[in-house]
């Protein structure tokens, strides 16, 4: 088995979001395609490797946020791929004008140059896994792993001592030593989070891929970190609640923090703008925020 690190250069920024072509026995499957933006650059990256569209056959989806899927229906829908995800994401694959209309709203004149055009994947070529479930790949298995915290529709793809963790293990920049919390709305929830990080942590991974943004060797210390970097996120907006902050004053304060962390720990300023596009602060500090109100 062969995997390569597509970098898509998300805004034409290297390092923020990626693809995995993996190769085995013959046959190849991408694992997450990025969004409708990125779309020439993907195929650019799978072009470098001598590979056609066509010869990509599986397309393994971890969640269906824009930033990880938002391109995945042409492969189904011009290649006629088979897609792969979680039964909850299956829906949104098919007929995503529910996510792209809850997205517009948030994006709203930046929607299209941030993401591109999301194109529906035609029915009979979407299908939805249960946790544990496995796919063939010439000649090994990938299974995917029900691991929700960041959203409930999400999977890890697992294959032998690899996980594609999609944001199940966080945001990490490579060459970075500072982990931001994947936690945007609408379905943060740290009691689950919890429970799929010690999952994944027990099963002693070799590898990890994060879509943002690469290889993780050192698993163990990363899931760890990442542990306490959502408790610690989790009770300082619990905080920032009980002494009354306003929603606006709240993510000011919490984009901050997470600056000034992130500077601490060595990050530069360039690479803090890197980790903002790769996942907004304001918008993780919302999340967490709605969890919290929802209880």
């Amino acid at each position: 088995m062969r995997i390569h690190t597509l970098d898509l250069e998300f805004q034409g920024v290297p390092g923020v979001i990626g693809s995995f072509l993996v190769e085995a026995g013959g046959e190849l499957a991408l694992v997450d395609t990025g969004p409708g933006s990125c779309h020439s650059m993907l195929l650019k990256r799978l072009g470098e490797l001598k590979i056609r569209p066509e010869d990509v056959r599986k397309v393994f989806v971890t969640h269906i946020h824009l930033d990880h899927a938002g391109g995945a229906g042409w492969w189904a829908a011009e290649h006629g791929a088979q897609i792969y995800c979680h039964e909850r994401a299956a829906p949104h694959l098919i007929d995503p004008t529910r996510l792209l209309n809850s997205a517009r709203m948030i994006y709203e004149d930046r929607m299209d140059d941030l993401w591109g055009e999301t194109v529906k994947a035609p029915k009979g070529k979407v299908i939805a896994l249960g946790d544990g479930e496995s796919v063939s790949l010439g000649d090994t298995q990938l299974a995917a792993w029900d691991t929700p915290g960041h959203a409930r529709h999400h999977h890890a793809f697992v294959v032998d001592k690899v996980c594609f963790a999609g944001d199940a293990a966080g945001v990490k920049l490579e060459d970075s030593g500072y982990i931001s919390v994947a936690a945007a709305p609408p379905q943060f929830d740290p009691v689950a989070y919890a429970k799929t990080l010690a999952r994944l942590k027990a099963a002693n991974f070799d590898t990890l891929y994060l879509t943002h943004f690469g290889e993780v060797r050192e698993v163990s210390t990363h899931l760890d970190t990442y542990v306490a970097r959502i408790h610690q996120c989790h009770q300082y907006v619990a905080a920032l609640r009980e002494e009354g902050q306003s929603a606006d004053e709240l993510a000011l304060l919490y984009v901050n923090g997470e600056h000034d962390l992130a500077l601490l720990q060595g990050v530069s300023e360039a690479d803090w703008q890197r980790y903002e596009l790769a996942n907004g602060a304001a918008m993780c500090a919302a999340g967490i925020d709605l969890y919290l109100s929802k209880l």
